[in-house]
């Protein structure tokens, strides 16, 4: 299975970046709080490269990671100055950084095979811990229970210039994960070509990963927003600061 294949990957670059971009004054503004002002910094789900694009414009080198094959391919484009790698966010080899950044709910998904049960997420904050230098950050955000009434599953749509997107939802509170049924219409010369995707996500309690995080080592703030940027219903963010 390949999930954000060639259109798709077209229009979440094009038509959703509305999130990677909206929170990138933001987290610059953590980083700089915290003294991160230069340095390498790894971006997990690195999608298209849009915080990677912003991050490299304010000095910082970047190595952005993701799975899906023609986000990169875009990504590599996009920022040629940054190094991008096809690679599970969980099973990467990280490199000593000055700080690690997971935007738009990626430690979710669970098209990642390696991202088989909670086990793989505690091992992943083990090694970003790891691989951060004394005093550095991992910023990141996660979805949570509670993205649409109980019960019930919502359909809707959106389009841009040459492309359609339906969209279907469903929450399962029993194990906690959110299913997205995903149709894409692209045009491609007159005529439009469809593709489908499933997207699952395993949900987390926001106070949970605030204590799995301080397990590790970090020193932990959750937050609703990047700066001024509020993230959507049911999500918070984490600022994890490895002390110096």
């Amino acid at each position: 299975m390949q999930w954000y294949k060639e259109d798709l990957a077209y229009i979440h670059d094009v038509g959703f970046g509305d999130y990677a971009l909206g929170s990138a004054s933001g987290i610059l503004e953590t980083l700089d709080r915290n003294g991160i002002r230069g340095g390498l910094v790894v971006d997990l789900g690195c999608g298209s490269g849009l915080w990677a694009g912003e991050l490299t414009r304010a000095g910082y080198r970047v190595l952005g990671i993701d799975i899906s094959g023609q986000m990169i391919e875009i990504a590599r484009k996009r920022v040629p100055e940054a190094e991008f790698r096809v690679a599970s966010v969980f099973e990467a080899d990280l490199p000593a950084c000055s700080a690690v950044t997971s935007i738009g709910e990626v430690l979710n998904y669970l098209f990642d095979p390696d991202n088989n049960d909670r086990r793989a997420l505690a091992r992943l904050f083990r090694n970003i811990y790891g691989a951060l230098n004394p005093g550095g950050v991992f910023i990141f955000d996660i979805a949570e229970p509670g993205q649409i009434p109980r019960g019930a599953a919502t359909k809707g749509f959106t389009e841009g210039e040459g492309w359609v997107v339906l969209l279907e939802k469903e929450e399962d509170p029993e194990p906690g994960t959110l299913t997205r049924r995903i149709t894409s219409f692209r045009k491609v010369g007159d005529c439009y070509r469809r593709d489908d995707e499933v997207h699952r996500l395993r949900l987390y309690s926001a106070e949970d990963l605030a204590g799995e995080l301080r397990r590790v080592g970090f020193q932990v703030r959750m937050i609703r927003g990047y700066g001024k940027y509020r993230l959507p219903k049911a999500h918070a963010a984490f600022v994890a600061l490895k002390p110096a």
